[in-house]
């Protein structure tokens, strides 16, 4: 989700919440501790020099049991950060949480619940670090139904 369309949604919200993956909620005393511009230079496993901006927030549950941030509440601190740290409102948003570990995770909208979805690394240069493509599956039964002799030489079966 981009920065442009959390403002958006939160302006038609009466309250905010976060649903893990795992299906729980963020309990909805959380805070919103950081609105960030986080900056990745990197190079990959091929020699390729990156470079990615997303936009952090950082989410955090304290004692406050009596706290609840309202949508009209986060709009003004994503808007500060867009004004103080140049933020582009066209980032996609991550949002750290903290479980067991600090996880990162991406963001979407339900109609109902901001759903935190989990994120996976990937190899971005495979075909320079040599990682294999992966090869088409089929299925043994498939093999003796184009041929009759599945067996033969030049049937592929070995």
């Amino acid at each position: 989700m981009k920065l442009s369309e959390i403002k958006v949604l939160l302006n038609g919200l009466d309250t905010i919440a976060f649903q893990l993956p795992d299906g729980s909620l963020v309990p909805n005393h959380f805070h919103v501790t950081e609105v960030g511009k986080v900056t990745k230079h990197f190079i990959d496993c091929g020699g390729t020099v990156r470079n990615e901006e997303v936009v952090n927030f950082q989410l955090w549950e304290a004692d406050d049991y009596d706290h609840r941030l309202h949508p009209e509440k986060l709009v003004r601190i994503i808007e500060l950060s867009e004004r103080i740290l140049g933020i582009d409102d066209s980032l996609e948003i991550e949002v750290e949480y903290q479980g067991k570990t600090i996880g990162k995770y991406g963001l979407h909208f339900d109609g109902k619940y901001f759903l935190l979805t989990s994120k996976e690394t990937n190899c971005l240069a495979k075909e320079k670090c040599g990682v294999p493509v992966e090869k088409p599956k089929i299925k043994m039964a498939g093999l003796q139904e184009l041929n009759t002799n599945p067996c033969a030489p030049g049937s592929g079966c070995c």
